[in-house]
C-alpha cells in the first residue's frame, strides 16, 4: 500500500522566469528538488533559495537544510496548490531575459550586399528571376493586357462567343496607363460595362451589378478591377479602399475582383428560396 508521504503533491513553483503547477514527492531531499527545478527556473542548485508558502498562510518557510542532499521534504507541509518561490543568490545566475534593443548589431550596407555571391540576391541574378528577367517589363505588359482583354470581352463570357479578331496595344508612360482594344463579332451586352448583370465565379448566386471598372491603385498589383455592389451583404467593404470612394453602395454589399472572376449576362437577382444553396458568404 502506498504512503501518504509518497504521494505526489501539486504545488505552484513561481521565479522569476515561470510561474506553472509541478507535481513534488515528499520523499524527494531539497537536494533533488533544486535539480529538478534547474530547468524551469534557469536557476543554479547551488544558487536556489527556496521559500513555501501554504494556501492559508501569509507565512512563507524557508526550505532549507544543513544536508540537504539528506533531508527530505516530507519535513515540511506540503499541502495541494502550496507556492513554492524559486530565488538565486546570484545576481549573475538564471535565465537571461534582458533586451537586446540596446545591443550593437551589425549592418550591411545595400552596396555590400549586392556584391556579395552566395546571396538570394545572387541567384536571382543569375537566374533571371523577378525584376532581374529580361521580359519582366513586357510579361507585366502582357499581364495588363490579359486583364483588360477579359474587361472588353466580358470575363468569363469569352467562352460563349467566336472572335473573328482581336486587337490589343498597350503603352504605358508616366505611369499612365493608356489602352486602346479592339474587339469584333462581341454583343455589347457581353463586356463588362458600369451597369451590367453578373455572377462572381466559382460561386452560382453570388451576384449583383459592375459599379466599377479601372485602376485601383490601393490593391497591390496592376491593371483593371472591377467593382461590384453585389444583391446580398456577402461584400468586404462600401465601395470604398482606405477612404477613397469607388462607388456607392451599403456595407458588406462591395467587393473588388478581377475580371476573370466575373460573367457578365442576364443574371437576375435571385430570391430567398433560391438563396438557400449559397457557396459563399
Amino acid at each position: 500500500m502506498t504512503s501518504l508521504a509518497s504521494r505526489d503533491v501539486p504545488i505552484l513553483v513561481i521565479s522569476s522566469a515561470a510561474s506553472s503547477e509541478r507535481r513534488v514527492n515528499p520523499s524527494w531531499t531539497i537536494s533533488q528538488l533544486k535539480i529538478k527545478l534547474e530547468p524551469i527556473t534557469g536557476i543554479p542548485p547551488s544558487a536556489q533559495i527556496l521559500t513555501l508558502r501554504l494556501p492559508a498562510s501569509q507565512e512563507s518557510t524557508a526550505v532549507a537544510s544543513s544536508d540537504e542532499d539528506v533531508t527530505q521534504l516530507a519535513g515540511w507541509s506540503l499541502t495541494k496548490h502550496a507556492e513554492l518561490h524559486v530565488t538565486s543568490s546570484d545576481l549573475f545566475s538564471g535565465p537571461a531575459i534582458a533586451s537586446s534593443s540596446s545591443v550593437p548589431k551589425y549592418e550591411m550596407s545595400a552596396e555590400t550586399y549586392a556584391s556579395l555571391p552566395d546571396t538570394v540576391l545572387a541567384y536571382k541574378k543569375t537566374h533571371q528571376i523577378g525584376r532581374f528577367d529580361p521580359d519582366a517589363t513586357e510579361n507585366v505588359e502582357t499581364k495588363v493586357a490579359n486583364l483588360w482583354r477579359e474587361v472588353a470581352i466580358g470575363g468569363k463570357i469569352a467562352r460563349a462567343y467566336k472572335l473573328s479578331g482581336l486587337s490589343l496595344r498597350l503603352s504605358i508612360s508616366k505611369s499612365v496607363l493608356r489602352f486602346y482594344v479592339y474587339v469584333f463579332e462581341v454583343p455589347e451586352r457581353a463586356r463588362i460595362n458600369v451597369g451590367a448583370r453578373c455572377i462572381l465565379r466559382p460561386s452560382t448566386t453570388r451576384r449583383g451589378t459592375v459599379a466599377y471598372v479601372g485602376l485601383v491603385p490601393e490593391i497591390p498589383g496592376v491593371g483593371p478591377w472591377i467593382g461590384v455592389r453585389l444583391d446580398e451583404p456577402a461584400g468586404k467593404n462600401n465601395g470604398s479602399l482606405l477612404g477613397k470612394q469607388y462607388f456607392d453602395c451599403e456595407p458588406y454589399y462591395g467587393v473588388f475582383v478581377r475580371p476573370e472572376r466575373l460573367e457578365v449576362g442576364d443574371w437576375r437577382e435571385l430570391s430567398m428560396d433560391e438563396d438557400d444553396d449559397m457557396e459563399e458568404i
